[in-house]
């Protein structure tokens, strides 16, 4: 008896729990047998406009297109029976060959020995708002994330430069070989990257947890600090005067906060950057590169100024960055991040849903509602001003990445923020790689024609 409960717990767990994992995996052999019974379901935008979906030659042979050719291509990815799966065609396997069509349709076809329609996978995605994503990074590399703070919806995931995967085949290997570009790397969560300026929305929290009273903080800046030796200066060599801990944030101080970092607690550092999942797995269905923060007892007063202003060696991705900020906007709580809507069968007849649900606190309301604050000076008073006198408000932080000191100082571009401070609505995270100057000086821009696009069309 006890062996029969056994077998059964163990068929019920392949076969149910674990199904779709099983059938997902590249190394499933059993995969050939589903497609030989199942015409491959297209993949949606939130609206309905296809991003994916089987046709077929004049001798019935099944292929697959991609409307938007590159503009998706790493999120959607690509299904090749030569190369294998990537993206939401890697992830979405089983809903995408499983047919929930009606019962004597299933039946006819049977007789008649017709495959199956396999069911459409239904994505959070906005193919507008991908589009103007695109259209605004233009020829930059880099990426673009944007999410709903409420809801933990992914609306958009760009990482440029991109490819055609309509082409996969054909271009395989020039797609590989092509170490300058990365074409085939989803920059938006496989990326690794400097914060910079960006960062220093962690530091700030550390310093107020370690500090009740920290609106009491000042610094007097003179435009440069230095400790044993090494100088840290602000960008252009500005002269901040006096600043508070809001100031501080909204000018992007270097030099006050190279100073905070020389302030604070070692131990209590890493654990606040851990609890935003700094060293921590994301809430990620695709591949995604761990964010790094190396803090730790041991770590000299200088490496220490230099965390603390977002670079020394604290690497990260545009979508983890696009996860704190939404925990920022969403009082303290990240929602969970989805990417599918709903699944249903071919003539749109709903299988399943997904519902938003909480994903982990990262920070007390309190906190939140204060960095809140912070970052609306950064739009209002500082940094970010491109993106004030809106119809929607946004709060944000900008930033400036040092990644090269080999022919001069090299940077990448930061901002992330987020819309309706009040009420928050979108979240952005934008990064673009070599963008020498000033603080957020692409990135900013590029955030406002995206934001601009959803509350204002076109």
């Amino acid at each position: 008896m006890l062996l029969f409960v056994a077998l059964m717990g163990y068929l019920v767990y392949f076969n149910i729990v674990r199904a779709k994992e099983i059938v997902n995996s590249p190394y499933n052999e059993r995969q050939n047998n589903f497609a030989e019974r199942v015409v491959r379901g297209n993949i949606t935008d939130c609206n309905g406009i296809v991003l994916a979906e089987t046709q077929f030659t004049e001798d019935g042979n099944e292929y697959r297109v991609y409307p938007y050719g590159d503009v998706f291509a790493h999120i959607v990815g690509y299904s090749d029976a030569d190369y294998g799966k990537a993206g939401l065609e890697s992830t979405e396997n089983f809903d995408l060959l499983t047919s929930n069509a009606f019962f004597l349709e299933k039946l006819r076809n049977e007789f008649q020995d017709t495959k199956d329609m396999g069911d459409t996978v239904v994505t959070t995605l906005d193919a507008d708002l991908q589009q103007a994503a695109y259209n605004a990074l233009g020829a930059n590399k880099g990426a673009v994330v944007v999410m709903e703070a409420s809801t933990g919806k992914i609306l958009v995931m760009l990482s440029k430069p991109s490819y055609d995967p309509n082409q996969i085949a054909s271009q395989w290997e020039y797609l590989n070989g092509d170490e300058e570009n990365s074409p085939l790397l989803n920059r938006a969560t496989q990326g690794a990257y400097a914060p910079g300026s960006t960062f220093k929305i962690v530091t700030a929290l550390e310093y107020m947890r370690e500090h009740s009273d920290y609106a009491d903080y000042t610094y007097d800046c003179y435009g440069e600090i230095t400790q044993e030796g090494t100088t840290i200066r602000c960008f252009d060599n500005i002269v901040h005067g006096f600043q508070d801990l809001k100031s501080s944030v909204a000018n992007s101080c270097n030099a006050s906060f190279s100073n905070i970092g020389l302030s604070l607690d070692r131990t209590s550092y890493r654990k606040t950057a851990e609890e935003l999942l700094f060293n921590k797995k994301l809430p990620c269905s695709l591949d995604y590169t761990k964010p790094s923060f190396k803090v730790n007892e041991n770590t000299s007063d200088v490496e220490m100024m230099m965390t603390a202003m977002g670079q020394g060696n604290t690497m990260t991705n545009p979508y983890h960055m696009a996860l704190i900020t939404s925990a920022i906007a969403n009082g303290g709580t990240l929602m969970e991040p989805y990417l599918v809507e709903k699944v249903t069968n071919y003539t749109g007849t709903e299988i399943s849903k997904n519902v938003p649900k909480s994903y982990k606190r990262l920070m007390t309301s309190e906190e939140a509602s204060q960095l809140k604050e912070y970052m609306a000076a950064v739009v209002n008073e500082g940094t970010g001003m491109m993106l004030a006198g809106q119809s929607y408000s946004a709060a944000g932080k900008t930033g400036t990445a040092e990644y090269s000191m080999v022919d001069g100082e090299k940077t990448h571009s930061w901002y992330m923020g987020f819309t309706n401070v009040e009420n928050p609505e979108l979240v952005i995270s934008v990064i673009v790689e070599g963008a020498d100057g000033q603080d957020g000086a692409k990135a900013v821009p590029i955030a406002k024609q995206v934001l601009d696009a959803y509350y204002y069309g076109g």
